[in-house]
């Protein structure tokens, strides 16, 4: 996929920065999109010696209109986008009525909001040029509803279903595909982000490699398909889930004990 741009959100870390290292390798030209203008100036100095152009924006995704901040800057700087991948995201543990109201707006513009605003930006352009890639950084929370991660399941839910029924509305339009990663639990710092610091620990005993989840995404990218889970057992997982009672998954996943004593 040489000779093509790609823009990438939540660039400055995680599973965004992993995808950045994988496309600068293989010469794909870069636009990388975070908050942290530091970070950013970082990693293009350390992909400079891939050779290839690298264009940063700082920019707050939780923000409305960002998301038309980041296009119209795209545009404003001549660049085009072939390859989008929407991974800035942030999800936050306790009760829904306990958790502060506007961190929850917050978060529900950042991973559904502007990831939709993005992808109906560029894929205008793509459909246009006849060519193009999504990624949208999903996750397996978006296969079943989850306790003390309520709106942070529910908006991944949304992400993964946004994304399967974009593919089947893009048929016919050109070499254009969608595709919804969805990783399970990952060596960020979402955990510390989501205010999991008391489960942390263990929150990381179970988590894989965002360069894990970055190649699987970028494989599937490749081979156009429209839903990958990086690891093997958490999709033989979520098959038995379907045949499991979903208040019973509820109490699984968000914990029978935290949920009794939180």
């Amino acid at each position: 996929m040489k000779n093509y741009s790609a823009l990438i959100t939540g660039a400055s870390s995680g599973i965004g920065y992993e995808f950045a290292k994988i496309l600068a390798k293989e010469k794909i030209d870069l636009i990388l999109v975070a908050r942290n203008l530091k970070r950013l100036e970082e990693i293009r100095d350390e992909l400079s010696r891939f050779d290839v152009s690298i264009t940063l924006i700082e920019k707050d995704l939780s923000l409305p209109h960002s998301a038309e901040d980041v296009y119209n800057e795209v545009k404003n700087q001549d660049k085009h986008v072939d390859i989008l991948i929407n991974s800035a995201g942030v999800g936050l543990l306790g009760r829904f009525i306990e958790l502060d109201l506007q961190k929850q707006l917050e978060m529900i513009q950042l991973n559904m909001t502007t990831l939709t605003q993005l992808t109906h930006l560029f894929l205008q352009d793509m459909v246009n040029r006849n060519f193009g890639r999504i990624i949208n950084v999903a996750s397996i929370a978006s296969f079943v509803s989850t306790p003390l991660l309520s709106v942070y399941a529910a908006s991944k839910a949304y992400v993964l279903s946004f994304t399967e029924s974009l593919n089947t509305e893009l048929e016919g339009k050109g070499d254009i595909m969608v595709t919804a990663l969805c990783p399970g639990p990952t060596k960020t710092n979402f955990a510390r982000a989501a205010h999991m610091e008391s489960i942390e620990d263990v929150y990381h005993q179970f988590s894989i490699s965002p360069s894990v989840v970055a190649e699987a995404g970028y494989q599937a990218l490749q081979k156009k398909k429209s839903i990958v889970i990086p690891e093997k057992k958490l999709s033989i997982s979520l098959f038995v889930t379907r045949f499991l009672p979903r208040k019973w998954l509820q109490y699984t996943l968000g914990g029978f004990w935290k949920l009794k004593g939180h």
